[in-house]
């Protein structure tokens, strides 16, 4: 039985120039670039430029996308941009995004934090299914570096800013997992868990844009259980076996938990894509910009599988499988 599949046809990311390594925290702060690798795995991250927009960065990462897939902005139905980090309260960042790329049909924004990939992915995967898009793209970008707190040693060595794309495309397939496109989506989250990783500020609160707070130790028990758990689901959901996967794409929050995930769900680290050593936590837009950098240096290529996963403030997390 035939089935529409939202097939990966492009993408693309972008980075801001500036470059922060760890040995640039220790002019201001009691850590070092040894502690820092140690426990994060992060070498170094990307910062945007003072009149860098989050917009700015998306739409850098969509015309690269576009350029990968051979397409023109016209031929793009719809964006979904996840970001915890928009241009504006309102409107939306995505129609900046649409309105620089010369897209056509509808953009919004979808805002699920470090999971907000994964969240996008599947509005975009439901919105191919239902036939409301023929191609969607769908967009991380984030300017974390805006929202963080400078004398907080455990949460500003970790994020950076960054932007990647995805464009899928509606297309028939067979109903199997041998399918190119988007096999199995699973997304979750848990209110009870905000104070473990959030922004302590927003409209209705203080009026005020607020900083990053984190309690590390506790995200990332959380971490390890849930995104195993929910990479496990995705796969059941296909009908594949952790041996079928060739590629897990995770978001790149810290190294110790990518290593713990790939132990719990018994994937050697080979095939892990790890880029949080160049450019450190980049919430919604790591697993796009992890993708992209794996699949410009050849390592990702057509008939792939992919898993991504991902997890962040909320809590939310979820995971999804891709063939390419």
């Amino acid at each position: 039985m035939t089935t529409l599949r939202a097939v990966p046809v492009g993408c693309g990311h972008y980075l801001p120039d500036r470059i922060v390594p760890n040995s640039e925290f220790e002019k201001t702060l009691d850590t070092s670039d040894e502690w820092i690798r140690a426990r994060t795995g992060i070498e170094r991250r990307h910062f945007a430029a003072d009149d860098q927009k989050t917009s700015d960065l998306a739409i850098a990462a969509a015309k690269a996308a576009l350029l990968d897939a051979g397409l023109d902005g016209s031929d793009i139905d719809a964006i979904v941009l996840a970001t915890a980090t928009p241009d504006q309260t309102f409107p939306s960042t995505a129609t900046r995004v649409q309105h620089a790329i010369g897209a056509g049909g509808f953009a919004f924004d979808m805002q699920a934090v470090c999971a907000g990939f994964i969240y996008a992915l599947a509005n975009a995967d439901a919105l191919i299914k239902a036939g409301q898009a023929k191609r969607v793209m769908v967009i991380g970008a984030e300017t974390f570096s805006r929202i963080l707190d400078y004398t907080d040693r455990g949460t500003c060595v970790l994020f950076g800013d960054g932007a990647g794309a995805l464009i899928l495309e509606a297309r028939e397939g067979d109903g199997s997992s041998d399918d190119a496109g988007i096999l199995s989506t699973d997304l979750h989250s848990d209110g009870k868990f905000n104070d473990l990783l959030y922004v302590d500020g927003g409209v209705s609160t203080t009026g005020t844009v607020g900083q990053l707070r984190m309690q590390g130790r506790e995200v990332f028990k959380h971490a390890v259980t849930k995104l195993s758990a929910a990479g496990n689901t995705a796969m059941e959901k296909a009908g594949v076996a952790p041996d079928d996967v060739t590629y897990v794409v995770p978001h790149q929050a810290n190294l110790r938990i990518i290593t713990a995930v790939a132990q719990k769900m018994s994937l050697p680290i080979e095939r892990i894509v790890v880029t949080v050593q160049d450019h450190g936590n980049t919430s919604a837009a790591s697993i796009p910009l992890a993708m992209s950098v794996a699949r410009a240096d050849g390592r990702i290529k057509a008939n792939d599988l992919i898993l991504m996963e991902a997890i962040g403030g909320g809590l939310a997390w979820g995971a999804a499988l891709m063939r390419w």
